[in-house]
């Protein structure tokens, strides 16, 4: 198969979508990898090592998406991309459609199959090429919320771990899975006092089993997350329902509750966010404040470490796209029943129902 990897143009998106170790595996296969000029240099990864590892290099954007059968990238297709892409040609990378209508209507329009990381779910329900990213941004949320608890960043001036005799800060996480499982280590780790709160009770008894000492748990729900919200110093919203928008777990009402400089990290953005008062934001203007309340809701957090989250991507990744690339991607997901959850559109049929669903469109099981 022919299989294109092009430079990532969304804001700050450091990424790339594949390392020279990946493309060497698909070389010795006999597929062939085309790169675009300078994808991988903010990642680490400069066009010689593509280039030894037997990848072709193409100067442009355009050229990549016109040569290859298959393109694998890092972030959804943003509106210069779209017209790019042709009927029938295989996108494989996050697409978290149930936030974006316009691209949602892009892909039908243009009949691509798109196979989407996210919805890549095992019969375990664990999503294995999100898992990566889910905990480079549960690590990096509590890094930003520290930053900008910072009163000079607009936060309420508290150091997170606090020193002897100074209350460390309180932080809370919305949500136990894999980002939140993360944020919760980090944040301990740097000594503050955690709450994760979440509605599955095996997963906060693992939590609890598991994580130090300092965090506790809670099981959501709305009066218990008010109850927490007047002495928080930073909150963490990671809450995910595959494939699907996250819920709003904080409402603007209850910014009422908190104090000022009070900092929301909002990790499930790529999904419409958690927090009503949320939009997407970028690594070069990654705040913004309502009602004293500092919200961080960067849409590509593990962007600002590409080389650590673009070897992480590669590692999960890798499998698959072998797959694809080797049987197509028909038999490949006939093949796996995880992969064949990752269809989200085909040739212009939405072929997931929570995508479906949110934009009242027409469903079409994948297995028709």
């Amino acid at each position: 198969m022919i299989i294109g990897v092009p430079k990532e143009i969304k804001n700050n998106e450091n990424r790339v979508g594949m390392t020279p170790f990946g493309v060497a595996e698909l070389v010795k296969r006999g597929h062939e990898v085309y790169i675009q000029h300078m994808a991988g240099i903010n990642s680490g990864f400069g066009d010689e090592a593509y280039q030894a590892a037997g990848a072709r290099i193409l100067p442009g954007i355009e050229d990549v998406y016109a040569t290859a059968e298959m393109i694998i990238k890092v972030k959804e297709p943003i509106a210069t991309e779209y017209h790019l892409i042709r009927k029938g040609q295989l996108v494989f990378t996050y697409f978290h459609f149930a936030s974006d209508k316009d691209l949602t209507k892009a892909m039908i329009e243009n009949q691509s199959i798109c196979l989407a990381y996210e919805t890549v779910e095992k019969a375990d329900h664990s999503l294995p090429l999100l898992t990566p990213m889910s905990e480079v941004a549960g690590r990096m949320s509590v890094q930003e919320g520290a930053r900008f608890l910072e009163k000079s960043q607009g936060g309420k001036g508290v150091l997170l771990g606090g020193v002897p005799g100074v209350r460390p800060a309180k932080v809370l996480i919305l949500g136990g899975g894999i980002a939140g499982e993360n944020a919760a280590q980090v944040a301990a780790g740097m000594g503050a006092d955690v709450i994760v709160a979440d509605i599955n009770l095996a997963r906060l008894r693992y939590l609890s089993e598991t994580l130090p000492k300092n965090v506790k748990t809670l099981c959501a729900s709305e009066l218990r997350i008010k109850k927490e919200l007047s002495d928080v110093d930073l909150v963490i919203g990671s809450v995910l329902i595959p494939g699907d928008k996250a819920p709003h777990l904080i409402t603007r009402d209850m910014l009422q509750i908190m104090e000022p400089g009070t900092v929301l990290v909002d990790v499930a953005i790529d999904q419409g966010g958690c927090f009503e008062t949320s939009h997407p934001t970028t690594h070069s203007d990654p705040v913004f404040v309502v009602d004293g309340i500092v919200h961080y809701a960067v849409a590509n957090i593990p962007g600002a470490v590409p080389y650590t989250s673009t070897l992480a991507l590669t590692n999960a990744t890798l499998p698959y796209t072998i797959a694809l690339a080797t049987k197509g991607w028909q038999k490949a997901c006939k093949a796996d029943p995880a992969l064949a959850l990752g269809l989200n559109i085909v040739e212009g049929k939405v072929t997931y129902q929570a995508v479906a669903e949110v934009f009242d469109l027409a469903y079409e099981p994948v297995e028709l």
